[in-house]
């Protein structure tokens, strides 16, 4: 039984809920950032990080930043690509647009190659604008939080490789990993940032991300400073090298109690194959999309090859209103998240089905939430057709 408080059980696409020990973590006593002890933590912790990504190659290199996923987009923009550079930005939903706001903000040019909602753009489509441009990098984000979209990587790094070898391939990882596949080198990614607060099952705070040799080089043969003084890699690279080699450095100051629930989490995580924890994913999800279809719904993303295995998009009934809705499964126990996409905001509401929610079988959050979903349903005066 957990020993935290009774409270409702967070079903959003993250934050997530939290293990006891990842929470008893934060509560490490206060230290020095640069003695021994934090530093052997936070050099373990970057090493887990290549565990988690699946990378075995000493040139790439993981970061751990305090600050929100976010925080990712810049070190791609600052760093990656220069003022007057073209970016091409797969998108599938909110994020598409927000990162490619973000290179704009640096001077950098990003076209944005878009799908209808719920769909992603397909490798033909794809395939055709990198041979009309020279693009610098390629980004995708592996699965949209605004839409539940679950973008194929493998696939599309291949493809990039042969089309435009030169242009590095950036993945949006903030709601996929931890949840959902992914092999750093065997798929030749360049760069995935991701965030602490999702699959990887630890309280917000931390930016997560893994760069590629190429990715490093790329940034080491800039022509122009980076735009940002913090998301400088100039500033972090050598901090990051220097901590996970267990030497202590300073540029600023991270956050200790959260680099101990990140190694507490990663620690869990890494205990059992990962191809176990990411069969547990799909089996939740598979069951929460079964409800679904059950109850008559639909999904934002129509086709199963698109479909997320750590979240779902739901379409709400026409009669049904999530700012009625969402406080009444509140009243059940469990929280869902309102529909984020600025076109379909009102129409959709999304559950989130990661880290310990799915993995520990002590928990049935899955099955109290199709059960709330399903009464909500019913209360607001929904019958299945």
């Amino acid at each position: 039984m957990s020993g935290q408080p009774n409270h409702p059980t967070l079903l959003i696409p993250g934050p997530i809920e939290f293990d006891d020990a990842v929470l008893q973590s934060m509560s490490h006593h206060s230290e020095s950032h640069v003695g021994a002890p934090f530093v052997a933590t936070f050099g373990e912790t970057l090493s887990m990080l290549r565990k988690l990504f699946q990378t075995e190659d000493s040139s790439s290199q993981p970061f751990v930043i305090s600050g929100s996923g976010t925080l990712g987009w810049d070190l791609v923009a600052a760093n990656l690509a220069e003022p007057g550079d073209e970016v091409l930005v797969l998108h599938t939903g909110y994020f598409g647009d927000s990162f490619a706001d973000c290179f704009e903000t640096y001077g950098v040019q990003a076209t944005q190659l878009k799908a209808s909602i719920g769909s992603r753009p397909q490798l033909p489509e794809i395939e055709k604008a990198l041979k009309e441009k020279k693009y610098k990098l390629l980004t995708v984000t592996h699965v949209d939080t605004s839409t539940g979209v679950l973008s194929e990587l493998k696939a599309l790094s291949e493809m990039v490789h042969r089309v435009s070898p030169d242009t590095l391939v950036i993945v949006d990882g903030v709601c996929s990993i931890g949840s959902e596949e992914i092999e750093f080198d065997k798929w030749q990614l360049d760069g995935v940032i991701t965030a602490s607060q999702k699959a990887i099952g630890c309280p917000a705070g931390l930016s997560i991300s893994m760069y590629s040799g190429r990715a490093i080089k790329t940034f080491q043969a800039r022509k122009t400073p980076p735009g940002s003084y913090f998301a400088s890699f100039k500033n972090w690279l050598p901090i990051m090298q220097n901590y996970e080699a267990k030497k202590a450095s300073y540029f600023a100051t991270p956050s200790p109690q959260l680099i101990h629930a990140l190694h507490t989490s990663l620690t869990q995580i890494l205990s059992k194959p990962l191809a176990e924890r990411f069969a547990a994913h799909r089996a939740a999800s598979q069951k929460i999309k079964e409800a679904v279809t059950d109850l008559g719904l639909k999904q934002l993303a129509s086709d199963p090859a698109n479909q997320a295995n750590g979240m779902t998009a739901i379409y709400l009934p026409e009669n049904v209103k999530a700012p009625e809705l969402l406080p009444n499964l509140l009243k059940k126990g469990v929280v869902f998240a309102g529909g984020l996409h600025k076109e379909i905001a009102a129409k959709y509401i999304r559950v989130g089905h990661m880290g310990v929610s799915v993995t520990d079988p002590k928990r049935d959050d899955i099955g109290r939430a199709i059960q709330a979903l399903q009464n909500g349903l019913s209360e607001a005066g929904y019958q299945k057709a």
